[in-house]
């Protein structure tokens, strides 16, 4: 049973593992604060300028305050509800100019839908994405060019830790938390600003590197749950 174990760890390891993307970070970064923790949000700007532009101007206008996440599907996505209908306080003029606009769709090959991605939400029309969009909580290979990626977290993966906690319901396709998960605030701040520690594409590995330590941690406690189940009291 302990080389089935390693066997699996070393799998697991090794399915985690990406190497770091090579794509191009913007210098703006737009932060959630939410009821189970903040998150940080960066940007693909030679990816999806347009979807990224338009990201970071909804955040200066405070469109995502009081937003929260309508779906929360363990291991696939945690997704923020359209602003029009999720905030709980209204718009005003300045806000409503932009909150229902239309985006391209930015598709592209040369990113893919891996933990961390934030990727648009849309309909069927592939030009109807607004302000709707998914934090990653897993691998999506059947996502790829199906839906526009525009950025990645660089923080907050105990957040999206905390929010796969939450007991959820199934509503159609949709599996939602029986709790609001709120964004509580907002802000946008320059990268260069971060609170120190490393920058530029070194910072960025070093997260990931992080991201997939933790993934490792819960890959670990899952195989000894079953290894306890399967086995109780063996070693």
């Amino acid at each position: 049973m302990r080389i089935v174990y390693h066997l699996l760890l070393v799998l697991g390891l090794t399915l985690l593992w990406h190497p770091c993307d090579a794509q191009r970070l913007s210098d703006e970064r737009v932060v959630f604060q939410t009821t189970k923790g903040d998150i940080e949000l960066a940007f693909f700007p030679d990816v999806a300028p347009v979807t990224v532009a338009h990201i970071i101007d909804l955040s200066r206008r405070g469109l995502y305050q009081t937003n929260h996440f309508f779906r929360v599907d363990k291991g696939f996505v945690a997704q923020v509800a359209d602003v029009v209908g999720g905030r709980r306080i209204p718009m005003d003029a300045y806000q409503q100019e932009v909150a229902s606009k239309k985006l391209p769709g930015e598709f592209s090959d040369e990113v893919k839908h891996r933990f961390g991605t934030l990727s648009m939400g849309r309909y069927d029309d592939p030009n109807s994405a607004t302000s709707s969009f998914s934090i990653l909580l897993g691998d999506a290979p059947h996502l790829d060019g199906q839906y526009a990626i525009f950025g990645r977290i660089t923080r907050g993966e105990a957040a999206l830790q905390a929010m796969q906690q939450v007991r959820t319901k199934r509503e159609g396709i949709f599996v939602m938390p029986e709790e609001r998960i709120e964004i509580v605030g907002t802000y946008v701040k320059d990268a260069s600003r971060g609170g120190g520690g490393l920058r530029g594409q070194a910072a960025d590995c070093t997260t990931q590197l992080e991201e997939a330590r933790h993934r490792a941690d819960g890959l670990v406690t899952e195989l000894e749950k079953l290894r306890q189940k399967r086995l109780p009291g063996r070693r």
